[in-house]
């Protein structure tokens, strides 16, 4: 049986394109929004969820951190887009006719100078993908949609400029999710990822970070925040290299221990290629 895969926005969005990378022969499932994606896998609509956590440019994604630990879904892999930009509009035209371009409002700025250099004017849309299929059902001429190149194949598009990205560093970080965890596989390279929740005492985080600082354990993320409205009810969110079966791992989670009110792991994955 094929695999579904739920994730927000519509055919051909970013995210859309992370879910061809990590699962090529599996069925997407395109959602309104980030809670509709985790309800699709809950409800069985979809087998998987694709959600982005952070962007190079932007930094991490708005609400993430708050739904991850109460998806009641655990992350199995990672998955990296590089966020190539394309211009592209109904068949047939040139990009000297594109007057006006359609997009999502965080896509816009990442392509100014192309825009400005090409006097093409801009709106912003709820979706970039959706932009392109809008335009593309509607027939309009003369204006153009910025969105993954996956779009233009879905919509039966011309693109009309390629990689039009102000900067070429722009990547967006995925997590593949599933409602069963899988810590059994090996790799080279794995990551762990949790939350938790410091006691309010002195140094506490301080104590919690020298764990892993005196067992060799090398933390890539740590942010922080807020639940419950409370000021002293922070939590961390967090990625480690290792495995929590690592003996090294595993005497740094039980030192963390003395110093946290909870802790949460929400998977256990191989690094993905794109982190390096």
């Amino acid at each position: 049986m094929t695999q579904r895969i739920a994730f927000q926005g519509a055919l051909g969005a970013y995210s859309h394109e992370a879910c061809l990378k990590a699962r090529p022969n599996a069925q997407p499932v395109p959602c309104l929004g980030f809670e509709d994606v985790l309800n699709a896998v809950r409800n069985g609509q979809a087998d998987l969820a694709m959600l982005p956590v952070e962007n190079t440019t932007y930094g991490r994604v708005a609400d993430i951190h708050r739904l991850l630990p109460e998806s009641g879904l655990h992350i199995i892999d990672e998955e990296f887009v590089r966020v190539r930009i394309s211009l592209m509009a109904n068949r047939g035209q040139t990009l000297e006719q594109i007057e006006h371009v359609r997009a999502h409002m965080v896509l816009i700025p990442q392509a100014r100078a192309f825009l400005d250099a090409n006097g093409i004017t801009s709106e912003t849309a709820v979706d970039s993908a959706g932009a392109a299929a809008e335009i593309s059902q509607t027939g309009e001429t003369g204006v153009g949609a910025l969105a993954s190149s996956v779009a233009a194949d879905i919509y039966d598009m011309d693109i009309l400029a390629e990689d039009i990205e102000d900067q070429g560093h722009n990547t967006t970080r995925f997590l593949l999710m599933s409602p069963e965890p899988d810590s059994t596989r090996r790799a080279e390279k794995m990551l762990t990822t949790f939350v938790f929740e410091v006691r309010n005492i002195p140094a506490a985080l301080y104590k919690v970070m020298g764990g892993f600082a005196t067992n060799g354990i090398n933390m890539t993320k740590l942010e922080s925040y807020m639940v419950g409205g409370a000021f002293t009810a922070t939590r961390f969110y967090a990625d480690i290299e290792g495995h929590p079966e690592d003996a090294a791992v595993a005497r740094a989670l039980e030192e963390m221990s003395y110093f946290t009110n909870m802790m949460e792991v929400l998977g256990v994955y191989p690094a993905a290629q794109g982190r390096n």
